[in-house]
């Protein structure tokens, strides 16, 4: 039996290149210990951290967890990687390259939990301040790619690569590019202008005459994605959203409600009187879903004589801008309009003509 340890102890001490069995298994079983423990820290740490984060008021915990998650389940990869390095009797070019990638892979871990810090942030921000929901996305993504540009030009700096000509180069090829991307620059330079310019939100409903009508989903660095009311997306490039004349709905304050009707020209003027008095009660009722524009006063009162009617001019205000509430109070102000002027004794009068034939008897003479 002691031969047969003596060849055990002799095969684990077998090497190739310098590295023995046993230091290979070893290495073995630390990157899978490295493994389990990203395993448990992610699945049992952050888990009863987040539990105990949902018990707190704010929110600042609960998007800490959220960032950090990821990121640091490379720590424990990092960490093994660093013990087989140690462990390990490597030199020269190996030790420096491995040593190298453990910094690189630290590096990369910082970078992304700053990167992933980003979209919480900026989610508070355009709760809580004045950015704007699409400013905010447009701060996100660029700080997204400056952090990212500086984490690969530390990254090659750590390996030893020289940064300075290859920044060299890329501002020749960018000279290059902008001369054959202007339409890209427009539309970057539009995008920016509309974000500054507040022109409209994701959400917002916006209409183009003639040309377009629907809700913006996303405003991107060259065009603007908008859904359609048969929810079909339109991709516009930003430039050309820049230059026309864009009505807003989202901003409206109140849906607006304009109608003329025509009544019979037998309608007395004390049932004239009475139907736009009552009509004038309905509107103004705030009871009815009706709004109180401070700028215009809601009224029904007769306005002109028409060619086969008297006609009534209607204006009120919907106090919900949602469209399907807007429809259900214009149904219920035709049913109480067509209720007022039929219990007043009167009707509604449609387009017609009188025709009158006038007759002549001639006298023999």
């Amino acid at each position: 039996m002691e031969g047969f340890f003596n060849l055990i102890i002799e095969v684990w001490n077998q090497d190739f290149l310098g590295i023995s069995i046993g230091n290979v298994v070893i290495s073995l079983i630390i990157i899978i210990s490295s493994i389990i423990l990203r395993a448990v820290v992610i699945s049992r740490v952050f888990r009863f951290l987040e539990n105990l984060a949902k018990e707190t008021e704010t929110e600042a915990d609960d998007i800490l967890l959220e960032t950090l998650e990821k990121p640091l389940g490379n720590i424990p990869l990092a960490l093994g990687l660093y013990l087989i390095i140690e462990l390990l009797p490597l030199s020269g070019i190996a030790d420096i390259f491995l040593t190298n990638i453990v910094k690189a892979l630290i590096a990369y871990t910082i970078f992304s939990v700053l990167t992933k810090a980003i979209g919480p942030i900026f989610e508070l921000l355009a709760i809580k301040s004045w950015v704007t929901a699409a400013l905010s996305m447009w701060l996100e993504r660029f700080t997204r790619v400056l952090i990212w540009i500086l984490a690969i030009a530390i990254i090659l700096d750590i390996f030893g690569v020289q940064i300075g000509p290859i920044i060299a180069g890329l501002g020749l090829f960018s000279v290059a590019v902008a001369l054959g991307a202007q339409d890209l620059f427009k539309n970057l330079i539009s995008g920016i202008l509309i974000i500054a310019e507040n022109r409209f939100q994701p959400g917002d409903r916006i209409e183009v005459d003639g040309k377009l009508h629907g809700i913006v989903e996303t405003i991107g660095f060259r065009s603007t994605m908008i859904r359609l009311f048969n929810t079909s997306p339109m991709i516009i490039p930003n430039k050309d959203l820049s230059d026309v004349n864009v009505i807003n709905h989202g901003e409206l304050r109140y849906r607006r409600i304009k109608w003329q009707i025509n009544l019979l020209y037998s309608t007395s003027s004390e049932q004239l009187k009475s139907i736009c008095d009552q009509i004038g009660k309905f509107i103004n009722s705030d009871k009815e879903g009706f709004a109180i524009n401070p700028g215009q006063e809601s009224f029904a009162k007769a306005v002109e004589f028409g060619a086969s009617s008297i006609d009534v001019e209607i204006l009120c205000y919907s106090a919900e801008k949602d469209y399907s509430h807007y429809t259900d109070l214009k149904q219920k102000l035709v049913h109480k309009v067509m209720e007022i002027v039929r219990n007043n004794g009167s009707d509604f009068a449609f387009p017609s003509r009188s025709v009158y034939v006038e007759s002549s008897h001639e006298t023999d003479t």
